[in-house]
């Protein structure tokens, strides 16, 4: 890199904080990039983004609060030049699609090498999207089929988060305050969500959730 060069500032986000240090660690080997600061919630990534306004955020999807999803679409809201690359465990296809609807520019899984987080930031910051091949592949053959095989292909992005906050043991009404809408909109999610993946309670859900990929099943009580 050039002394002319201005180095691309990335704020990393994830709850864990072994694999915040690890992303860090990554993208120190990528010239050109300065990783401003760390997050390990999705509302302290918000503040930290009008904080630091970073080129990029890398951003994990399951985390307490808000989540990496519902963070996402509020950084963009504020920050629209920002991308945001989801990086995560979660590597079927609803994930990718839910958060690029959102709004995210790339998503990646938490085995990506060097190389790869190179190609991702390099990708967004020509202004195209960039999504891991693997999944890229299987978001394409569920494409030309015009189906998924997960039933959580027909959740809507809010129906997806209020899934997720769910299944992580909240109950509705904190959802609700989490999410800073009422609680009656709260239950008729649930209904449509019970509904869609053919459930009839809580328990039922968090069940369904962890077969279908949205939930991993350590993070299970």
């Amino acid at each position: 890199m050039s002394s002319r060069e201005v180095l691309k500032t990335v704020l990393v986000v994830d709850d864990h904080d072994l694999i915040r240090l690890g992303i860090c660690r990554l993208l120190s080997d990528v010239p050109g990039i300065n990783v401003i600061d760390q997050a390990a919630s999705g509302e302290e990534a918000i503040v930290l983004v009008r904080k630091h306004r970073p080129d990029i955020v890398f951003m994990d999807i399951r985390m307490p609060g808000i989540g990496g999803l519902e963070a996402t679409q509020r950084i963009l809201s504020q920050q629209p030049n920002t991308k945001v690359i989801v990086i995560s465990a979660f590597n079927d296809d609803v994930y990718p699609m839910t958060l690029l609807k959102a709004g995210a520019s790339g998503y990646i899984t938490k085995n990506a090498d060097t190389d790869e987080i190179k190609t991702a930031i390099e990708t967004v910051l020509l202004g195209k999207v960039y999504v891991s091949p693997r999944l890229a592949q299987m978001m394409v053959v569920n494409g030309l089929s015009n189906q998924s095989e997960s039933p959580l292909s027909l959740f809507s992005p809010r129906e997806l988060q209020i899934a997720e906050l769910i299944t992580n043991g909240k109950r509705a009404n904190d959802v609700a305050e989490t999410l800073n809408i009422s609680p009656k909109t709260i239950n008729t999610y649930k209904y449509r969500i019970y509904e869609k993946l053919g459930v009839s309670n809580d328990v039922e859900l968090t069940l369904a959730a962890v077969k279908h990929g949205l939930v991993d099943p350590s993070e299970v009580i």
